[in-house]
């Protein structure tokens, strides 16, 4: 059984929160003299690292950056239902909640403390081969550099420590906190085995590490406009370094393209199709799954089987936001309900090449009755900026169970699965596929081999390079992946996305409108495109942390 149970309980100076940075007051017979004293304690320790960055990553709560780059991206709406006005008021670039991404911020430097922690410890044990203690080491670099980069992203810049000890500091600089994430991730590298696909699921490799240098690079040197990336000590890191990483991860990782992209993701697992799910009885499809034959997958965070609402942050609560509200759910076969945020922009679906396999294998039209939901209802539950379109990427996806319906987990994993339909979607989840390798090196090189491989796959011939196929390629093969809004940033057409949005005819609560977000250019030039930090962070820093422009 793939899925993992992640319970772990430690000396809380090691894995208590950190909102004000560190919290290290020892409220155990453990510290820093006796902890660790085993290498299966420094393991102990690393999955704790990978446990706080995860939590980041899938916030309990959908305040975090994926949530954040779908909901604003110019494929998305806010969604949800009345009471969701967080979200509502966010797509406009208006934050009624000053603390609304604190769980996040907290989660992410909870996971820098333990990483620093982590490599002030290594020393402290004996290893069983410094094979072992190398690739340890290059892991926690790894998950460090993505720590930050999260933060950079999401806020645009953030304060840099590199020590476990309490300290109070301003925001670095961007060229501070980009060298800082180049430098780490260079070490990641080096460190970390040339082992084609790393047996441990879930698990950071050398590949994974060279494919955030890249998505680190592309968005510092586009966003900020630079020729390369900062090093701490001086040098850079340049696009011919950069490029080599990727070809070295195309000809040495192991990972590939898989044959169908719609087998990629749950809604194509043999249960569904068993029960008669016709758009994959129709297409032939079969579920890679999340290990073994998914050769695609080249990092991803995965969820916990066993939850409870003690543990709901180990579940995958995306798939949560991003499903429809309260509906039949014979009517929406194959899929679950959730809280409805994200339904998708019609513009999107327009815009899309009907020959691309991908646009019908990313998106439900609603009207579709005879590959999709049999019997949609509008306006279930108050949905908000309904637009008859919902993505299918991460989304629950049911199977035919005991006279009802349940997730396809359930049968899966059995009862190590909860019955409650908000905190048992297990799906993985991915942040880099093998795809974004490809189309990362064809940008770099303006090269279209790399991007005609990607375009084959779904059915589409091929193309000579240019920005716009480029950009386009990268908008049809990573929708609703968490993706697009950092893309149009560091492309500098965010503004310009995102005001294409107003006027698109939805449905709120069964009343047609139309979509009014404002003027989200002259909000992308105030904020920079990032969002506000806690105010409470800001008053735990006496003032020293000013807050994001714009804000």
């Amino acid at each position: 059984m793939k899925k993992i149970i992640a319970i772990f309980l430690f000396m809380t100076m090691f894995f208590a929160g950190c909102e004000d940075f560190l919290d290290t007051e020892n409220l155990t017979e453990k510290d820093t003299s006796n902890y660790p004293e085993s290498q299966a304690e420094i393991m102990n320790l690393l999955t704790g690292v990978y446990a706080a960055t995860r939590a980041m990553e899938m916030d309990e709560n959908a305040r975090c950056a994926f949530v954040v780059a779908e909901v604003l991206s110019d494929d998305r709406f806010g969604g949800g239902g009345p009471d969701d006005k967080d979200w509502a008021n966010l797509e406009k670039f208006i934050c009624s909640d000053p603390n609304m991404f604190r769980n996040t911020w907290s989660n992410a430097y909870r996971s820098i403390f333990r990483a620093n922690m982590l490599l002030n410890s290594l020393d402290m044990v004996e290893w069983s081969d410094e094979t072992t203690r190398s690739y340890v080491e290059g892991q926690v670099y790894f998950l460090r550099a993505y720590s930050y980069f999260y933060l950079a992203r999401l806020f645009g810049t953030a304060p840099l420590t590199l020590s476990p000890d309490p300290v109070n500091l301003p925001r670095a600089s961007a060229e501070e906190l980009f060298a800082q994430i180049g430098n780490d991730l260079k070490t990641a590298i080096e460190k970390m085995p040339n082992t084609p696909k790393v047996a441990e699921r879930g698990r950071a490799s050398k590949w994974a590490a060279q494919a955030l240098m890249a998505r680190a690079y592309l968005f510092y040197t586009g966003y900020y406009k630079k020729e390369n990336m900062p090093l701490p000590e001086g040098g850079s890191i340049s696009r011919t370094e950069v490029i080599a990483y990727l070809d070295d991860c195309i000809a040495n990782s192991g990972y590939n393209l898989y044959p169908d992209f719609r087998n990629l993701w749950p809604y194509s697992n043999a249960l569904s199709k068993r029960d008669g799910y016709p758009f994959s009885v129709n297409n032939g499809l079969q579920w890679a799954g999340e290990s073994g034959e998914n050769y695609e997958t080249v990092f991803a965070f995965q969820s916990a089987a066993k939850i409870t609402w003690s543990n709901v942050a180990d579940c995958n609560r995306i798939n949560l936001y991003f499903s429809p509200r309260e509906q039949d759910e014979a009517g929406i076969f194959p899929y679950g309900k959730g809280w409805g945020f994200g339904p998708v922009n019609p513009k999107l679906w327009d815009a899309w090449p009907q020959s691309d396999l991908r646009k019908k294998g990313s998106v439900i039209d609603v009207e579709d009755k005879e590959n999709e939901m049999p019997d949609y209802m509008w306006a279930a539950d108050h949905q908000q900026h309904e637009s008859g379109y919902w993505q299918k990427k991460y989304i629950a996806v049911n199977i035919k169970r005991n006279g009802g319906y349940t997730n396809y987990s359930k049968e899966m994993y059995g009862d190590l699965v909860n019955d409650d339909y908000q905190i048992n979607n297990t799906q993985d989840l991915v942040i880099f596929r093998f795809a974004d390798i490809l189309l990362m090196v064809a940008e770099l090189k303006q090269d279209a081999e790399p991007l005609n491989k990607v375009r084959a796959r779904a059915g589409l011939e091929p193309v000579a390079y240019s920005e716009n196929a480029l950009r386009n390629e990268r908008r049809w093969e990573f929708a609703f992946e968490g993706v697009r809004y950092y893309d149009l940033l560091r492309w500098g057409i965010a503004g310009e996305a995102l005001d294409s949005q107003n006027g698109v005819e939805i449905m709120n609560d069964g009343a047609t409108g139309r979509m009014d977000i404002g003027n989200q250019a002259a909000r992308i030039a105030e904020t920079g495109g990032f969002m506000p930090i806690p105010e409470a962070e800001i008053e735990l820093s006496g003032g020293l942390l000013e807050q994001t422009p714009g804000w």
